[in-house]
């Protein structure tokens, strides 16, 4: 599945896939999360629609490749958010979309991109796979299954603390990881509270993190 941000011709050519999804009935409402201009969680309910049409190759290059046969989904928000740009998205899939629901799931699957591409950006620029001096096969994939656990983690870690960082630290450390951090990081009577954003600063200190006043909450690359 991939989204599109050139408006392919479709059908027998004398269309674009635009014009083509204009002419397809509103089929759902779906509501999705994504990231506004400052990288908050932000709320939106697009209109959906999705066709199964040809979408055909550029011009100039039709003797290379063949027309495909695939479902365009298009999400769509009718009114223009305050701290983003509205959802027009045109997503095209050889998967299989013949009810709603199926068009919900490829939807959800693409609204999480930006947490799929803040796990990637830990596992390679965070945990540094890409430099790794292994060449055996059967370490590689070894080393990259422990960081793709550590990497989602933090990941994890991060959003908790950031939707919810009031919660019990026991809910996202183990007491052996609260232990080492009080023990590593101690601070002052008054500051000491059992929370994830407590713990969570915690070890960003370890990383870094300066705890300042105004400071942001410590992000994936600290941690």
């Amino acid at each position: 599945m991939l989204r599109t941000c050139v408006d392919r011709r479709a059908g027998d050519g004398e269309q674009t896939v635009a014009e083509a999804m204009r002419e397809q009935p509103i089929k759902a409402v779906h509501r999705v999360e994504v990231m506004d201009t400052k990288r908050r969680p932000s709320p939106a309910v697009p209109e959906l629609k999705y066709h199964r049409l040809q979408v055909c190759p550029p011009i100039g290059k039709e003797k290379r490749y063949a027309n495909l046969t695939l479902t365009v989904i298009h999400a769509k928000e009718r009114d223009r958010p305050k701290d983003r740009d509205p959802i027009d998205w045109k997503l095209i899939t050889n998967l299989p979309v013949t009810c709603k629901a199926d068009a919900i799931e490829k939807l959800d699957w693409y609204a999480m991109r930006w947490k799929i591409e803040t796990f990637h950006k830990i596992l390679k620029s965070g945990c540094r796979a890409e430099d790794s001096k292994l060449r055996n096969a059967e370490r590689l994939a070894n080393l990259i299954a422990i960081l793709c656990i550590l990497a989602w983690r933090v990941l994890w870690l991060c959003m908790v603390n950031r939707v919810s960082p009031d919660l019990p630290a026991r809910l996202a450390f183990t007491d052996t990881e609260l232990k080492l951090l009080e023990h590593l990081v101690p601070v002052k009577e008054r500051r000491r509270k059992k929370t994830v954003g407590d713990f969570l600063t915690r070890l960003a200190r370890l990383g870094g993190y300066l705890d300042r006043t105004g400071d942001p909450p410590p992000g994936n690359m600290v941690l």
